[in-house]
């Protein structure tokens, strides 16, 4: 029986809520399958699709589930355990079982799922869904929905993924509990990092350090680690290099808990006992960038001013030493800052760690007041609307040194007016400063998730010493 789940009347007061939200036809949701890694019985770890666990809390592949609008009725279908599959799996609950268990009265097979929406489609009732992000189950709908898959677009509906995204991007209390739990297992997997890196190791056998954090903590990873002495490139999953004396670690790594809630924690610290002068000098820009942001939390700004004064708050930290130029915000208004910030201050977080991209970011990040902008660095913003309590963010501004984008701009002179060029030179090899923490927005202001994780200098450089 599925173990990770909240008491049964919480997911029936959620179903109540969005069916309230919505007025006619049929709601179908689709859980995930298991997948194929490399041949049809090694499949990925399972993970349930997050707004179908949001809603019926069932954990286990091969699930959809029908709200009927009109006539006021919940069914889950599946298919009961064969004598085949317990062989493999153990005995497990039947639908009716499962669907009881979350305060779901009917249950059918496929065979039942399909001959329903057939029937709907007949009677021209309109079917919801939201936008399907595996291919199994753009199969899957394709059959179910008997259409191509360029065709299932025209089942996607807006009002339903309004709905789910006005529900899930406010956090309840229990979430933020165990969001909180998330992040302090989080904490503990940069710990191990700070603790154990020494001159000579691999990045893999630190790598293999955080991760453990979140096996023995009953989670696993929220997403892959990030574990490099290249802290420039965004997104580097490659583990392979040798740290050593003068290097700075940059550690992006977040547990997803039993619950199936994420926390996304960054930490940077220096290979050998203590940071270098200019490592230093950065780090605290970062770091000035991160309280200012945290400072200004709260419910009715909007998250892209947010980013837009921790933008500032860099620039005028650069400025002092020496990298930029001029005037912080002129700086920040004309897009130069993204020569060493280019990407977004933040982005949701919650049963997925980037909460609910799967809708999209149009409505997940934005909203129909603010649009999302096309241009460098500021496109890369993955939330810019105006905050409520509830929300959960990540606040994770950064400093990362590309040669390549610096040999580009330098050749056209691009924001020549504010960057300093024969300086940002020497600094070629620098790598990448990140630092990040979770947040929830509360009635005044904000809260940290998660327990307290060193990120000052003297706290990283204390542990390094250790």
């Amino acid at each position: 029986m599925n173990h990770s789940m909240f008491e049964r009347p919480v997911y029936i007061q959620r179903r109540q809520q969005l069916r309230s939200t919505l007025t006619n036809g049929l709601v179908l949701l689709l859980g995930n399958e298991d997948s194929s890694m490399n041949y049809k019985d090694n499949c990925y770890p399972f993970r349930q699709d997050s707004t179908f666990l949001y809603y019926t809390g069932i954990d286990q592949p091969g699930l959809a589930v029908i709200f009927d609008l009109d006539e006021n009725k919940e069914i889950l279908f599946g298919e009961d355990a064969s004598i085949d599959d317990i062989i493999w799996t153990g005995p497990q609950p039947l639908i009716q079982e499962l669907a009881e268990s979350v305060g779901i009265a009917a249950s059918g097979n496929g065979a039942k799922l399909a001959s329903l929406l057939a029937a709907a489609r007949k009677a021209q009732r309109p079917i919801h869904i939201l936008p399907p992000y595996r291919p199994e189950n753009k199969i899957k709908l394709a059959g179910l929905l008997d259409s191509t898959l360029a065709q299932l677009e025209q089942f996607i509906s807006e009002p339903l993924i309004r709905s789910v995204i006005a529900q899930r991007e406010i956090k309840e209390e229990r979430e933020i509990a165990e969001m909180d739990k998330a992040c302090s297992i989080s904490a503990d997997m940069h710990l191990a990092a700070i603790q154990h890196a020494r001159p000579g190791m691999k990045e893999y056998e630190l790598a293999a350090e955080v991760e453990a954090i979140a096996l023995a903590n009953y989670g696993r990873l929220s997403y892959p680690v990030i574990l490099t002495v290249n802290g420039q490139t965004l997104h580097n999953h490659y583990h392979g290099n040798t740290i050593q004396e003068g290097n700075m670690v940059l550690v992006d790594a977040g547990a997803e808990n039993s619950m199936h809630y994420a926390g996304d924690l960054t930490r940077t610290f220096p290979v050998g006992k203590q940071f270098t002068s200019r490592q230093r000098d950065i780090y605290n820009v970062v770091l000035n960038s991160l309280d200012h942001a945290v400072s200004l939390l709260r419910p009715g700004i909007q998250y892209l001013e947010v980013h837009t004064q921790a933008c500032i708050k860099l620039v005028e930290g650069l400025t002092a030493v020496g990298l930029m130029k001029g005037e912080a915000a002129a700086a920040v208004a004309a897009g130069a800052h993204t020569m060493f910030f280019q990407c977004g201050l933040g982005h949701m977080i919650g049963l997925d760690v980037h909460d609910m991209e799967d809708l999209g970011e149009p409505l997940v990040g934005y909203d129909d007041q603010l649009k999302k902008s096309k241009e460098f660095g500021w496109k890369s913003l993955r939330l810019g609307k105006t905050l409520k309590a509830g929300f959960a963010l990540t606040v994770e501004p950064g400093v990362y040194i590309i040669p390549e984008l610096i040999d580009r701009w330098k050749a056209e002179q691009k924001h020549a007016a504010f960057i300093n060029y024969e300086l940002l030179n020497e600094y070629r090899n620098f790598g990448g400063i990140r630092i990040e923490d979770n947040y929830v927005i509360t009635s005044d202001g904000s809260q940290k998730l998660g327990k307290s994780l060193p990120k000052t200098l003297n706290e990283i450089e204390a542990l390094r010493k250790g």
